[in-house]
């Protein structure tokens, strides 16, 4: 098992031992605007889901609380997300994360790209009772960076994807919902045009009613190149 541990607002903390991470994908809140993206997609070769939204399972060491992601090759890249965690006690956490994934690989199969890198979660957390009554106004950006110059790639409002309520109440109903499982959220769209294979990713979930803000920020770095 994976241990996560998490600050909450209060300076307690949560240790997670993770046993089943779920990745969301194509979770934007209008299916409408989904099935476009879908088919923008399928012009570029990824294939298409058999349903939307999808819900991809991630081998659970990959989640992981680190400041650097060793990749294979320059075309890879991440997302900004929330994390819905389940503590221990079945307590509901919500957490800032970036879902790192191999573009080229994402050709063959989105479930092999999902497993390919890690899915990088903050280090704090909310209570999701806490935030519950608010979650479509919670913010999320991302910057990536290249040559030391960070521009800002993604920008919106949880609001554009499914809620942490509609996950928790399906995972609810497949018997899901226990200590240790991580859902990812599925992502915001992305700056058009901009260049998402960088040298660094930064992503930030943020409360505009308190101002409070969780951040995480890694390194991409290339691994050696293969010998034989």
């Amino acid at each position: 098992m994976t241990p996560l541990t998490f600050e909450l607002p209060d300076g307690s903390t949560r240790t997670v031992d993770v046993t089943q991470v779920l990745n969301a994908g194509y979770a934007g809140r209008s299916q409408d605007e989904v099935a476009a993206h879908v088919a923008e997609l399928a012009a570029l070769g990824v294939p298409a889901p058999a349903t939307t939204p999808a819900l991809y399972p991630v081998s659970p060491y990959l989640a992981q609380q680190t400041d650097r992601v060793d990749v294979q090759h320059g075309r890879t890249s991440g997302e900004a997300e929330w994390a819905l965690v389940v503590a221990g006690d079945g307590e509901l956490l919500l957490t800032a994360a970036c879902d790192h994934t191999d573009r080229d690989l994402e050709v063959h199969g989105v479930a092999w790209s999902k497993n390919a890198s890690p899915d990088v979660l903050a280090s704090a957390a909310w209570p999701l009772d806490d935030v519950a009554s608010r979650t479509d106004a919670l913010t999320l950006r991302a910057w990536v960076t290249h040559g030391g110059e960070e521009t800002e790639i993604q920008n919106g409002t949880c609001g554009d994807l499914l809620t942490p309520g509609y996950w928790a109440d399906l995972l609810r109903e497949r018997g899901d919902l226990v200590p240790g499982t991580v859902l990812i959220s599925g992502t915001i769209p992305m700056a058009e045009g901009a260049d998402q294979f960088g040298g660094r990713w930064r992503v930030e979930l943020g409360d505009p009613a308190t101002g409070r803000t969780i951040g995480l920020a890694y390194d991409v770095v290339r691994m050696a190149e293969p010998i034989g």
